[in-house]
């Protein structure tokens, strides 16, 4: 499988958990956290208009302060989210260009298809608009991001064979999932000759601190290593990568995926082995399936903060009720609980993973209220 940028670096900065300070985005960490990645080889960056204050901080940190042809930079179109209209959702674009001031994207993505989400793209004329926006320079590479089936995948990438890579939820825990398919997802993109860039490989931060009993079996096998390269070492082994985005909130996290992408030896078959165990075990002890991604958020007509409540259920089973309550008594300190849900499902609708939301809030307020 050709890559059509070899100057790509395998490992990939990911701008969706940028550190804040006092709310805000912190950009000088960000500036630093930027040199250290460049300085170590890094190329690649990947924000979307759908992140909070990215687009804005990377254009501050990185494209104010290097060259336009020393970094890759990559956003998103989320047309599903928050655009009424076909014009709407391509005016997304030109916010985009003028919050990063990038001058064009090398690589541009249609952002989280599948479900209700491809027929808007569909509906906005999606398709069409990004292959114009390759003609006239704007944009130099466009592909989709996607947390959905293999077949859906596979639907997809037949009816617009245009498209030149695909972005994939892969890590070990969700590789032989039945919900996130990393595996058969890998495959079809392989299938279809389109590289792939791989994102939550750390699933939302899951696996740097995973269930005690995966914990124990990961420590017994190799001591000295953290839970998190692991993760990442599964991910920079897949075949058919371009590259592996970590999304890092601080400039230790960054120092130390440094060091696993360069200085630290590919999976044994050994080690391989020892991860098909940690995934049976995770399956077991986690009952929610969410990353964190909070795209389910910002059309709550109450105000729920969902992701933080979907932590607290996992939480039971993987650290006890004392854990759990806390992390649920945090998620609701604003006075808006989980027992405040309506049923409206716009949550359910925005979900890349699927996940049935509004059962799992009625378990939260049995569990916690």
């Amino acid at each position: 499988m050709g890559y059509f940028e070899e100057n790509v670096s395998h490992f990939g900065f990911g701008l969706m958990r940028l550190p804040r300070k006092e709310g805000a985005i912190d950009v000088e960490q960000v500036k630093q956290m930027v040199d250290m990645f460049i300085g170590n080889g890094g190329t690649y960056f990947d924000t979307a208009r759908a992140y909070d204050g990215s687009e804005a901080a990377i254009r501050e940190a990185l494209v104010e302060r290097y060259p336009r042809d020393a970094f890759y930079l990559a956003t998103k179109n989320a047309a599903w989210l928050g655009a009424d209209t076909e014009e709407d959702a391509k005016r997304f674009f030109d916010e985009s260009l003028e919050a990063t001031g990038a001058g064009y994207f090398d690589f541009y993505l249609l952002h989280n298809l599948g479900g209700p989400r491809t027929e808007v793209f569909d509906r906005f004329g999606m398709w069409d608009f990004v292959r114009d926006l390759k003609e006239s320079g704007k944009v130099r590479h466009v592909g989709f991001s996607m947390h959905d089936t293999a077949e859906t995948l596979d639907a997809i990438l037949t009816e617009h064979p245009e498209m030149e890579f695909v972005q994939l939820q892969v890590n070990y825990a969700d590789w032989e999932s039945g919900n996130v398919q990393s595996k058969a997802c890998c495959e079809v993109a392989r299938a279809h000759g389109k590289p792939i860039v791989i994102m939550e490989p750390v699933r939302g931060g899951t696996l740097a601190n995973p269930p005690a009993s995966v914990a124990q079996l990961l420590k017994e096998e190799e001591p000295d290593a953290s839970y998190v390269s692991w993760a990442l070492r599964f991910a920079l082994g897949v075949e058919g990568v371009m590259t592996v985005l970590s999304g890092m909130s601080s400039l230790e996290q960054m120092a130390d995926n440094l060091v696993i992408w360069k200085d630290t030896p590919a999976l044994s078959e050994h080690e391989r082995e020892v991860l098909e165990k940690a995934q049976a075990m995770i399956r077991e002890a986690i009952a929610v399936p969410c990353t964190a991604c909070h795209y389910c958020m910002p059309g709550c007509p109450m105000g729920i903060d969902i992701a933080d409540i979907m932590d607290a259920v996992n939480r039971e089973g993987l650290y006890g009720h004392a854990n759990a309550q806390n992390g649920y008594n945090f998620a609701t300190r604003s006075g808006v609980r989980a027992s405040d849900c309506i049923g409206c499902a716009q949550c359910e609708a925005a979900c890349p993973q699927h996940i049935p939301i509004i059962e799992n809030l009625a378990k939260a307020a049995s569990l916690f209220e």
